[in-house]
């Protein structure tokens, strides 16, 4: 087990309340470039992917060991846990999102849109109606690192929404590179990251109740690379993953602090049993620490 000192660094008086162990724990190392973690609470686990080495990891909380979870794993990137406790899983090698159900079968959710094949699913997140939301940037059919180098069907890159009823539509169309993806506690807000923009910023949309998006303001600049995977905790504040850590906003914007990271990082998730276990995927390793705040509690 290796131990790094947390390191808070406060930009603003807002982030002093945030805090929390004094040592971050790096749970695993030797990866090529880990992403995606998602939290099981039931079964006190986290599963992670290893893209380039085409497996998916977990570690298992009550006994700190690792195994391979899926592999070969389609590549698999972003993952998230739905409500009835399945998980959700961008596959960038077969250009689909799916679901792993509770006997181990797999049910695809999307792989096409108007009989075109997506890029590569990157990132997804479950809204309390059922319907879910992922990113589709490139990144999968670019080259053969992480995933198969072919030329995009669609023609660019957007975010979408699988309706409860299997549909599959576009809901923002204007972006670079769409990445993570996070809504507010009330699910009234949806932040995604666009990686490529120069600056690397999040946006921000007003969700409607016919699940439309409306707005796409820029919320906050990066200062340092791309932002990759996004959070919010239970009182608002946005958490992106970047290239110096963990940058944390006020709901208002404001970069308040970043919680440093000796590595790239590509995601976060909160975790265990009160949601205040964070889990951050960095480059060839995932580190985890103990905070003062919890993950949003999201409808049901």
């Amino acid at each position: 087990m290796d131990l790094i000192e947390t390191e808070f660094e406060v930009l603003d008086e807002r982030f002093k309340r945030v805090n929390g162990d004094e040592w971050t724990q790096r749970l695993h190392t030797g990866c090529r470039w880990t992403e995606g973690p998602a939290y099981f609470p039931a079964g006190r686990y986290l599963v992670f992917s290893d893209i380039p080495n085409d497996r998916t990891l977990r570690w298992d909380e009550t006994t700190g060991q690792i195994g391979v979870f899926r592999q070969p794993s389609q590549y698999s990137n972003g993952h998230t846990v739905d409500r009835n406790g399945r998980l959700i899983s961008c596959e960038q090698g077969t250009r689909r999102v799916t679901r792993t159900e509770h006997d181990g079968s797999i049910t695809v959710l999307a792989s096409e849109f108007q009989g075109k094949r997506l890029n590569s699913p990157n990132d997804v997140v479950e809204h309390s109606d059922g319907s879910i939301w992922f990113t589709d940037p490139s990144y999968g059919i670019d080259s053969d690192y992480e995933g198969y180098q072919a030329e995009s069907e669609i023609g660019g890159c957007h975010v979408y929404r699988v309706a409860p009823s299997g549909e599959v539509r576009i809901v923002a169309d204007d972006f670079s590179r769409p990445n993570g993806l996070a809504f507010s506690a009330d699910e009234s807000l949806l932040y995604i990251a666009d990686t490529r923009q120069d600056p690397s910023h999040l946006r921000v949309f007003r969700v409607g109740p016919d699940g439309t998006l409306a707005g796409g303001e820029i919320f906050a600049t990066s200062d340092a690379g791309g932002f990759d995977g996004v959070r919010v905790d239970a009182d608002g504040r946005v958490w992106a993953a970047a290239h110096d850590g963990l940058h944390c906003f006020d709901p208002d914007g404001t970069r308040i602090g970043k919680l440093r990271i000796p590595e790239i990082c590509s995601n976060l998730t909160f975790g265990g049993a009160r949601r205040n276990e964070l889990f951050i995927t960095a480059s060839s390793s995932v580190y985890t620490l103990r905070v003062n705040v919890n993950g949003a509690r999201y409808p049901r």
